[in-house]
């Protein structure tokens, strides 16, 4: 699976961006997508996870409430809807693909990565 992130942007605190990541190369719809941020000088975090199905959701505790994940398997893609950012937002943002409903905030259980898109929230 080839993951394409985008969406990223400059962003003052308060406001929204959605980000995007689109899939290709095997069946979107088999696969569990994610979303993962980095800031800088820290680890990879887990932001949200949704099934291949939709139907289920899973979210961080920090980011529960601000964060909505969503996808379209007709679009193969992914989003990610993020309000009421803050500048400890601020990161670059990674889509993740596995195949498996399992554990969900290790970066190590996901196969597929994109490139990541750059979240900066100003004060």
């Amino acid at each position: 699976v080839q993951l394409q992130a985008c969406g990223g942007g400059l962003v003052q605190a308060g406001g929204s961006l959605r980000l995007s990541c689109t899939a290709s190369g095997r069946t979107f719809s088999n696969y569990v997508m994610a979303w993962f941020r980095q800031a800088p000088g820290k680890e990879r975090e887990c932001v949200a996870v949704i099934s291949a199905s939709g139907s289920s959701t899973f979210y961080a505790d920090s980011k529960k409430g601000r964060f909505t994940i969503s996808r379209d398997n007709a679009k193969n893609t992914v989003y990610l809807q993020m309000n009421s950012l803050k500048p400890e937002d601020t990161a670059v943002y990674y889509c993740a693909s596995q195949l498996l409903w399992k554990r969900l905030s290790s970066t190590t259980a996901y196969e597929y990565w994109g490139q990541g898109t750059l979240v900066t929230v100003s004060s």
